[in-house]
């Protein structure tokens, strides 16, 4: 199999679980293993629909260009406590994007997205079983009249109780609503636009809470990267001693 092939081959098993092919850049690579996709229905919180839009005033761009650099480009976009792994496929569909990220107080979580759809003007993440949420983040870019506008519409849920206690409580939904106006912002930045603004509106979908999907606590990635760190740590020491 040629080497193009070997990279763009799916990384979603034939009975629908993530698999991790490759460990890219520093990335941790954990959490994602054997997992499976998750909807909104799936999780546990309430479900909102929040769209964020930046307009490209004045640069002559088209929707294709953009969304082209943003899938070549998303690591460079997301802010720091928030990275962004692809795989040597890159932003297509079948393919796994590793995270690294800190949630509100500094904790760690690692856990990633599977690139659900990928065309010249979208393409789709979708959440793994521990994920903070469950749900999809479509980015595009469209024309509106002469403008071109870059969008991020996230439909999604707290995965499970702990989630929802965090994004509610915790500072959790403007931790991560302050990561999408970043990447739009680096984004209008990165074409030549001084000072962007980010419009963002926020729906919810459904007030409720689904109490059959507490369980989803024992995929909980934030739990499980904490409990881990100290073996991870030791397989580092001993490799370098090694």
């Amino acid at each position: 199999m040629a080497e193009d092939e070997k990279r763009s081959e799916s990384q979603i098993d034939a009975n629908g679980k993530l698999r991790v092919n490759e460990k890219p850049g520093d990335a941790t690579g954990i959490n994602v293993e054997g997992k499976t996709p998750t909807f909104p229905s799936d999780g546990f919180g309430q479900l909102w629909r929040k769209t964020y839009k930046v307009r490209l005033t004045g640069i002559a761009v088209a929707p294709e260009e953009v969304v082209a650099r943003w899938k070549e480009r998303l690591p460079d976009f997301m802010p720091d406590h928030s990275r962004f792994y692809p795989s040597l496929g890159g932003i297509e569909a079948g393919q796994v994007v590793l995270i690294d990220a800190t949630m509100p107080g500094g904790v760690p979580v690692s856990t990633g997205v599977l690139v659900l759809h990928s065309d010249p003007t979208r393409f789709t993440l979708v959440t793994p079983q521990g994920h903070p949420e469950s749900g999809y983040n479509s980015f595009s870019a469209h024309h509106d009249g002469k403008e071109t506008v870059a969008q991020i519409q996230s439909v999604a849920r707290a995965a499970d109780p702990l989630y929802e206690f965090g994004y509610r409580f915790m500072g959790g939904m403007k931790h991560q609503e302050s990561i999408w106006r970043h990447v739009l912002t680096a984004l209008a930045r990165h074409f030549g636009a001084s000072r962007p603004q980010v419009e963002m509106q926020r729906e919810k979908l459904d007030g409720h809470v689904q109490w059959s999907k507490a369980l989803n606590v024992w995929h909980n990635a934030l739990i499980r990267t904490t409990v881990s760190a100290p073996v991870r740590v030791a397989g580092k020491l001993i490799g370098r001693r090694e």
